[in-house]
C-alpha cells in the first residue's frame, strides 16, 4: 500500500454522490457492469436464506439480485439520496423479504459483530483513504465462515486502457463514458493486484482469498472467507 497516497487522499463526502444517483443507476445497468455484478454474485455463492449486506450499495441494483433468494437484504451508503433510491427499488421488488437500508460510513458500520452471512462491497474500498479500516469493518460484521466479496480496479485500469477496452468490445455512448469515468477516478485512488490485495486481506483476518480478473484485467473480483 502506498502510504503517501493515503496521506494525500481526501475522504469522499455524501455530497460528492447525492447528485449522481441517476448516473450511478444507469452505470449499474450498463451491460459491462451488469455482467460483472452477475459474476460477482455467482462467486459469492448462494444467497438462499442468507443475511446479505452491501456496503456502498449505490442504487441497490446488486442487492436486488437477491430478492427471491436471501433471508434479508441490508444496504448502507454514505449518500442519503442513494439510500432513498435503494429503498425504493427494494420496496418495489422484495415482497416479503426483510430489507434494511441506511446512511452509514464504511469506517463505522452500525451493526453488531457477525451480523451477516455475506458482505458485498463493489467499487467502494478502493475509494477509501484508509481501506484497511473499511475492510476490518467488513470482516467484523461478517459471520465466521461467511463470505466477503468485492470489486476493485487493478493497476492496469486507466483512461487509455479503458478507452482501448471500449474499442475492442464496441462500447460507445454512455456505457463508454461511465467506464472512462471509473478509470479516471481509479488513477487517483487505490488499485490492487492479486498479491497485494491478498496480503491486505490476510492481514485483516481472511482465512482464504480468491480472485478473478474481469474487464480484460482492468478490474478484480475478490472473494475472501472469514
Amino acid at each position: 500500500m502506498d502510504d503517501d497516497l493515503n496521506m494525500t487522499m481526501k475522504k469522499m463526502e455524501a455530497s460528492d454522490f447525492d447528485s449522481l444517483v441517476g448516473f450511478f443507476d444507469a452505470m449499474a445497468q450498463t451491460p459491462w457492469l451488469s455482467h460483472v455484478h452477475d459474476e460477482l454474485k455467482a462467486m459469492s455463492g448462494s444467497w438462499l436464506n442468507k443475511d446479505v449486506l452491501d456496503v456502498g450499495c449505490g442504487t441497490g441494483r446488486l442487492l436486488a439480485r437477491g430478492v427471491n433468494e436471501a433471508r434479508s437484504l441490508t444496504g448502507v451508503d454514505l449518500s442519503k439520496e442513494m439510500v432513498k433510491a435503494t429503498t425504493s427499488l427494494l420496496d418495489a421488488k422484495a415482497g416479503g423479504i426483510k430489507t434494511n437500508v441506511a446512511v452509514a460510513d464504511a469506517y463505522g458500520l452500525p451493526f453488531d459483530d457477525e451480523s451477516f452471512d455475506s458482505s458485498m462491497s463493489t467499487c467502494v474500498m478502493f475509494l477509501l483513504p484508509e481501506p484497511e479500516r473499511g475492510l476490518r469493518e467488513l470482516f467484523r460484521v461478517t459471520r465466521v465462515n461467511g463470505v466477503i466479496c468485492m470489486l476493485n480496479p487493478t493497476p492496469k485500469m486507466n483512461p487509455k486502457a479503458a478507452s482501448d477496452y471500449a474499442k475492442r468490445h464496441q462500447i460507445t455512448g454512455f456505457e463508454e463514458r461511465a467506464l472512462l469515468s471509473w478509470s479516471t477516478i481509479s488513477t487517483t485512488r487505490h488499485r490492487y493486484d492479486k498479491q497485494s490485495f491478498s496480503d491486505l486481506l490476510i492481514k485483516v483476518g481472511a482465512a482464504n482469498v480468491e480472485h478473478k480478473a474481469v474487464l480484460d484485467d482492468l478490474a478484480l473480483i475478490t472473494v475472501a472467507r472469514k
